[in-house]
């Protein structure tokens, strides 16, 4: 079986009891970086042989687990800091497993969009997962598309990039978008810098930012709900329908004849 373990974004008190037992019982665990994993597991207490697992080589490594998960290991996946595959490695391997029919369990844990989008004050009823934009080819073109979103709009931004893209996010979306961006989620020094698009670029120009970035993006005004108030105050004969139909409906409410109305 393979095993999705979230690990903590900051506090190590996130990490769950079960993560740690089932890190411990695994026959091999997967890391994005053994050396920062290996922090984690030495403050866990936690002995499983330990093997990088990460997007410039889990092309080369996902044949090979396969066979041991068929085998009839134990393996856990974890990356640096959060859920694995979430903007981690983590879908390849989880696809093939799929495919192969072998079980695939993700535990409950740490991400770090889920507070940043909760404390927002945005709706977070309904949400859209965007993680990080392209850099280069491609990422006007998706912000373009993203530009009459009326849902909550989740990114994932490096602290040097921030600014440049708050003020992209200005040109594309408009100044007044409201927007919360959330740093060093669940650390000593977390932030949450709330209002619109203008008015939270300036911090942020003025002292640059540290630590993992995560940009809640208010949605676009919804048209839908004006267009159909508008719609139930029309009278009847502007919805469409004809004239005799209003007649006939009238007619219908007290039961007396069609006739006797027009001959009126």
């Amino acid at each position: 079986m393979l095993y999705i373990v979230p690990t903590p974004v900051g506090n190590m008190e996130d990490m769950t009891m079960r993560a740690i037992r089932v890190l411990k019982e695994a026959d091999l665990i997967l890391a994005e970086d053994t050396r920062t994993s290996g922090v984690l597991l030495q403050h866990f207490d936690i002995h499983t042989p330990l093997i990088s697992h990460h997007k410039y080589n889990e092309h080369e490594t996902v044949s090979h687990v396969i066979q041991r998960l068929k085998g009839g290991e134990t393996i856990a996946l974890i990356s640096d800091a959060g859920t694995p595959g979430i903007s981690d490695p983590g879908f390849l391997l989880s696809r093939e497993c799929s495919r192969e029919g072998i079980e695939v369990q993700t535990l409950p844990g740490a991400t770090a969009f889920v507070p940043a989008l909760v404390s927002s004050g945005l709706p977070c009823d309904k949400f859209v997962f965007e993680g990080f934009l392209p850099q280069k080819k491609g990422r006007t073109t998706r912000l373009e598309f993203l530009k009459n979103e009326t849902r909550s709009i989740v990114f994932y931004e490096s602290p040097r990039r921030l600014v440049k893209t708050l003020t992209q996010f200005a040109e594309v979306f408009g100044e007044e978008r409201q927007v919360s961006v959330a740093r060093e989620i669940s650390k000593l020094h977390e932030q949450h810098v709330k209002g619109t698009l203008r008015e939270v670029i300036d911090p942020f120009t003025k002292n640059e930012p540290l630590g993992e970035i995560v940009i809640i993006l208010g949605g676009a005004e919804s048209t839908e709900d004006t267009s159909e108030q508008e719609e139930d105050t029309k009278p009847a004969s502007k919805k469409g329908n004809r004239p005799n139909d209003d007649m006939t409906a009238l007619i219908m409410g007290t039961g007396k004849s069609k006739n006797k109305y027009k001959n009126k």
